[in-house]
């Protein structure tokens, strides 16, 4: 059982705003990943004026993707990872060491988002799902260490994807809550959050992702007890 698979019932329709202009100063982004949130964020990336290009292992997966959103460019880990000057790894938790590895040094001195979530291979207790951390860990922490020249932040971790790009609330704006090691990082992280319709909220250094990647464990409990997968989390001061 994966994030993403326990979403299933939300699919993505693209919004009707496009041709937004890119006001983050990034041009190239790098998607490490062919599923449902790799693939809602291409597509939300490519229409604020971003050149998008998603690596995978399996092409043949993103086929019917690329053909209805032009622009979208498919190629490997590697090579998605080389383009983008940002980069956003969206991969199930338990693969996101493996596809890390895949993209290589791609990731060096760059900015890479890290939506992932350590969910285990067990079934959720009372819509609690099982993590394969601890609380004395992180999976971002994880990766940080095993690639020290990237500067990863937690990001689109607590929300499906169905409400990932321009969200609409009656409350507003809806809070994404981020964390890493590098100021100008998460600095990128904010700037591209605000062009898809997000607050960030910046909680610190990668220890965070500690509190932060458990927010996906809360997000998923709506939905496994009462189907409700298209909430929100909101900060208020």
């Amino acid at each position: 059982m994966t994030f993403q698979a326990d979403q299933r019932g939300l699919e993505f329709v693209p919004g009707p705003r496009r041709g937004q202009p890119n006001r983050s100063g990034i041009t190239n982004i790098g998607i490490i990943g062919s599923g449902i949130v790799a693939q809602t964020l291409a597509s939300g990336f490519t229409r604020h004026g971003h050149a998008v290009m998603l690596g995978t292992r399996d092409a043949a997966r993103l086929d019917e993707f690329a053909a209805r959103t032009p622009g979208v460019r498919i190629g490997s880990s590697a090579e998605a990872a080389a383009f983008g000057e940002l980069v956003v790894l969206a991969v199930k938790g338990g693969a996101a060491l493996q596809a890390a590895g895949d993209a290589g040094a791609g990731l060096d001195g760059k900015p890479v988002l890290d939506t992932t979530n350590p969910i285990a291979d067990a079934p959720p207790v009372d819509g609690v799902l099982p993590y394969f951390t601890t609380a004395q860990e992180s999976l971002m922490e994880g990766l940080q260490q095993a690639h020290p020249k990237a500067r990863f932040v937690k990001a689109f971790n607590s929300v499906g994807a169905a409400r990932m790009v321009e969200p609409e609330f009656e409350g507003g704006r809806p809070t994404m809550f981020i964390a890493g090691n590098e100021a100008s990082a998460k600095a990128a992280a904010t700037a591209l959050l605000d062009q898809l319709g997000w607050d960030a909220a910046d909680m610190g250094s990668a220890v965070a992702a500690r509190a932060i990647e458990p927010l996906g464990m809360l997000w998923c409990i709506p939905g496994f007890r009462e189907n409700s997968w298209t909430h929100a989390f909101k900060l208020l001061r």
